[in-house]
């Protein structure tokens, strides 16, 4: 089992874009499987590489029993939206309301370099939207409004793992979205 240290949230490098990856080799075979062993750990419903400081458009999921990866991926959003509680381990313990696209289409390619496309609605739209943001350098509270944004900054700044490296609050071990992505 290779369980990596989560980024925290004020790290920068969950604000820089990652780049595409390129090789589709031994080593992106192992941050795959960095990725899939820590977010079922933490434990998780999405983990982007840039959470385990990897600059590189890889994110994993695990949502409703469906395990997979997906490497450089593009969206495409349905228009119709839904706000739910969406919570990120990167900002362990905490979630916040969240409006996403209720469908969500990324269409990419596995660890192998064969094309996928992965389709899904609600939780795992919300998951997909929420992995692909991080690998854009974006992170959930971006998407609130104002007044919602400054309530959570408030929480995040009053969190007890706020400015450490590591996570030091494990959530329980039911995969809700609030609580796990």
């Amino acid at each position: 089992m290779a369980v990596k240290p989560i980024r925290l949230f004020g790290d920068p490098v969950l604000r820089t874009p990652a780049e595409p990856v390129k090789d589709f080799d031994k080593e992106l075979r192992q941050l795959v499987k960095d990725l899939t062993d820590t977010m079922i750990d933490a434990p998780g419903v999405g983990l982007a590489a840039p959470q385990l400081g990897v600059g590189l458009r890889v994110f994993t999921y695990y949502v409703d029993d469906r395990l997979g990866h997906v490497v450089n991926p593009t969206l495409d959003l349905s228009d119709e939206q839904e706000t739910d509680d969406e919570g990120c381990l990167s900002l362990p313990g905490l979630s916040f309301p969240t409006a996403r696209a209720v469908r969500a289409v990324a269409k990419g390619f596995n660890m192998h370099g064969e094309p996928i496309t992965l389709e899904g609605t609600h939780l795992l739209a919300r998951c997909v939207q929420h992995e692909t943001d991080h690998l854009d350098g974006v992170i959930f509270i971006d998407r609130m409004d104002p007044e919602q944004r400054k309530a959570a900054m408030k929480a995040i700044r009053q969190a007890e793992w706020f400015g450490d490296t590591t996570p030091v609050v494990k959530e329980s071990p039911h995969r809700t979205f609030g609580k796990a992505i």
